[in-house]
């Protein structure tokens, strides 16, 4: 066989090998589903035991011997551009499997399930005590995981957990972007609050759970959501799961409040069109999985802030919204609503302005706990004294303080930034949308999207991650992740 042929018979095998290992992750992100919405709060010890298994699994079929043989032959120069991208996305991933041990990748998955399973209890009760052995435990584990990769990388630990999450991402690059917001934002929000005008006399809007579920259906189906391929339910913390053909997508309702659950239903719906948009023939490889958790949430922000948040989108909503849940509400009390800007303790609730700086304080916080400068027992006090700096407010309680993620549960440290950079890049897309698609503004005050998720369809979420986040973004707007056009949108609509 000559070495061209070799090397595109040595491709075509690890397409075959990880194919199976995408549906392996197809099986994980179903168990997870299931464990934050379906499974009895009785099962969580031998759920435990479930996932630690299959995630060993998972990981002992990218490990093995002959993979890395297959990778080695692999040669980039016989292949097209779409093939060296879907090469790229497996060595990264074989490289982060195989720097940590079967061992520590079952400790890992075994003591997040139990972290996620003990902080269900401990955030309603505003328990930090009970929770507090449960974190360490994880802590503990991802930072051995972390020193291991980080031996392997290069880099600090702490910059290994955030290229897991956005390959290529540095530690370096994510403190230039946050000291680029921090030059504007914090004065930029004292401005909004200093001019903006009285709230509306109700800031509130009461609706029956049931109603604001089925509203939260109709918004899925005005943003384009297939239910033909994925379903809506309730979880504690809103999240999306599952795979281009089997989206799920949670909401979190507040009987007193329809506003955040719509908010958290635009976003989720904003990750799962991103998700069914990935592209179908590099389904269940690397290449065909979303170009880091930047852009992912990207998808989600861009729906939710740009669009969601928005004079024209919610022009459309407001008779939906009023039709569905029974209660008279105009588009201008709803525009007042959900642009009004006011520091508040939960970031998932947070207005525009604020959002970036609720991401700030976690990268700020996770730093410390990895550079050795902050002990879990220490997180609250270091939470509640960030707060104080970046927001001017302390929570009451741990609930509404560093309790309220269930990130860092899940072990997930490293993935915060990404909020904030998909925050940036989703002003990046709308403008680059808006030049060529035109009167977007129209479009959506009529509830017509398609101009917009076409737009993000061929410019984003073609390309699954046979480019990189940077290639991608570079591509559809002129500039890698960036915050200039954050603040642009930001003074234009608060200012």
């Amino acid at each position: 066989m000559t070495a061209p042929a070799a090397s595109h018979s040595a491709y075509t095998a690890l397409e075959a090998r990880f194919r199976r290992i995408g549906l392996l992750g197809g099986v994980q992100a179903l168990l997870d589903w299931d464990t934050a919405t379906m499974m009895p709060s009785g099962g969580g010890e031998a759920r435990a035991e479930q996932q630690a298994a299959i995630a060993t699994v998972v990981h002992a079929e990218t490990c093995a011997p002959d993979i890395g043989d297959l990778l080695a032959r692999a040669d980039d120069k016989n292949l097209g551009e779409a093939e060296r991208g879907n090469l790229r996305a497996m060595r990264h991933r074989y490289v982060h499997a195989t720097a940590v041990d079967a061992r520590l990748v079952e400790e890992v998955n075994r003591a997040t399930a139990r972290c996620e399973m003990a902080w269900r209890d401990a955030k309603p009760a505003s328990d930090f005590a009970a929770l507090k052995p449960h974190l360490e435990a994880v802590l503990a584990l991802v930072r051995e995981r972390a020193a291991t990769k980080a031996a392997v990388l290069g880099g600090s630990p702490y910059q290994a957990l955030l290229d897991e999450h956005n390959p290529g991402l540095t530690q370096a690059a994510v403190r230039d972007f946050f000291a680029q917001v921090e030059r504007f934002l914090p004065g930029l929000v004292r401005e909004v609050l200093d001019t903006q005008g009285p709230p509306p006399a109700n800031m509130r809007v009461a609706a029956p759970l049931a109603a604001q579920q089925r509203l939260g259906a109709d918004l899925m189906r005005l943003m384009g959501f297939d239910f033909v391929h994925g379903r809506l339910d309730e979880s504690r913390h809103p999240f999306m799961s599952g795979t281009g053909d089997d989206v799920r997508i949670t909401m979190r309702t507040d009987e007193g409040d329809f506003v955040t659950g719509m908010l958290a239903v635009i976003h989720e719906t904003g990750h799962a069109l991103y998700e069914r948009g990935l592209p179908a023939r590099w389904r269940w490889q690397p290449g065909g999985d979303a170009a880091g958790s930047a852009m992912h949430e990207a998808q989600a922000l861009l729906w939710e802030m740009q669009i969601g948040r928005g004079r024209a989108f919610l022009t459309a909503v407001a008779p939906i919204a009023s039709a569905r849940l029974g209660t008279p509400l105009d588009a201008a009390r709803l525009i007042a609503i959900v642009q009004r800007v006011e520091p508040g303790m939960i970031r998932v609730d947070a207005d525009e302005c604020t959002y970036p700086l609720h991401v700030l304080l976690r990268f700020q916080l996770e730093e410390a706990l990895f550079d050795g400068r902050l002990a879990v027992a220490d997180l609250p006090g270091a939470w509640s004294d960030a707060m104080q700096r970046l927001l001017g407010i302390r929570p009451a309680n741990h609930a509404e303080g560093c309790l309220q993620d269930i990130h860092w549960m899940l072990g997930s440290f490293g993935y915060f930034p990404s909020y904030a950079l998909g925050v940036a890049a989703a002003a990046q897309m709308v403008e680059a949308a808006e030049t060529e698609l035109g009167d977007l503004s129209g479009a959506l005050a009529n509830g017509n999207v398609s101009g917009l998720l076409g737009w993000l369809r061929t410019n984003i979420h073609a390309h699954g991650s046979l480019l990189s986040a940077d290639a991608i973004l570079t591509r559809a707007t002129g500039r890698s992740f960036d915050a200039t056009a954050l603040e642009r949108h930001l003074r234009r609509r608060y200012l």
